[in-house]
């Protein structure tokens, strides 16, 4: 089960927090109410939606917010769970023969770890394994990419759309000069639409495509692990060597903690049996 990455959710929030709290500490209650402005909600909004509509296909669009969830969620595979089931399935097949494996798939929640084990026990060459492993991350990286950039395209667009909704303001204030009370309105929405634009584009969409992007890497990265461990039980590689193998992967610092697991439960195995 995919874990709620919790810090794109507290990051906007704090952002948004920070931004009404220097409002509300400067102006007040009625200074806070003057920073919002339906005209410049309405010029900087409408016109993001619509700059996407003429920018994407409707399939595209309607993938949007599917896009934004996936910046909420934590990519769930762990490395060194994914080692040490890697190094169970290659000892079940150095034992028992690769065909065995099939009936450990119920187990796997990964379809790439079950496609590349299946073309493992159907008998396919380790390069053919490979070309077909790595087109499907080809492929998927072309999915994030197109996903990714209707958050970039946005992020584009809002300041944009902000000083259009500028140049509205000023061109309002300057027709009206003569009447001193429409000048504090025109004002405003000159300067709301760029102060909301640019929140917009700083605080929600580019760092939310910034890490989808660094998602996509992780995930590339594991699934490259994964092609290596199904390559090396198709070849029948003695599980230490492949758990040698894979533990290169690892961070410095995730290796250091699981060496020191293995000599904790060590030690434990050696007091307990004397």
């Amino acid at each position: 089960m995919r874990k709620r990455d919790i810090l794109t959710p507290i990051g906007i929030t704090l952002g948004f927090i920070m931004i009404m709290m220097a409002i509300l500490t400067s102006g007040g209650t009625e200074g806070f109410i003057s920073f919002l402005d339906i005209a410049s909600i309405f010029i900087v909004i409408g016109g993001l939606i619509a700059s996407l509509m003429i920018n994407f296909k409707m399939e595209q669009i309607k993938l949007t917010t599917k896009v934004m969830k996936e910046a909420f969620h934590q990519n769930g595979q762990r490395l060194p769970e994914l080692i040490q089931l890697f190094i169970k399935l290659s000892e079940r097949a150095r034992r028992e023969g690769i065909l065995a494996l099939e009936s450990d798939l119920d187990d796997v929640d990964e379809p790439f770890i079950k496609k590349g084990i299946l073309l493992a026990v159907d008998g396919v060459e380790p390069d053919v394994i490979s070309d077909i492993m790595n087109a499907e991350i080809t492929a998927m990286e072309d999915r994030h990419y197109k996903g990714r950039t209707i958050l970039e395209k946005a992020g584009e667009y809002a300041p944009a759309w902000g000083m259009i909704g500028t140049l509205i303001g000023l061109v309002l204030m300057l027709n009206s000069l003569q009447d001193p009370s429409t000048l504090g309105p025109s004002m405003a929405v000159a300067l709301l639409t760029t102060l909301y634009g640019t929140v917009l584009a700083n605080l929600v969409f580019i760092p939310m495509k910034n890490k989808l992007e660094i998602k996509t890497e992780e995930e590339v990265f594991i699934k490259q692990i994964i092609i290596e461990g199904v390559i090396g039980i198709q070849s029948g590689q003695n599980p230490r060597i492949l758990e040698e193998k894979l533990s290169a992967f690892l961070p410095k610092e995730v290796k250091k903690n699981e060496e020191s697991k293995e000599e904790s439960t060590f030690v434990e195995e050696s007091v307990n049996e004397a």
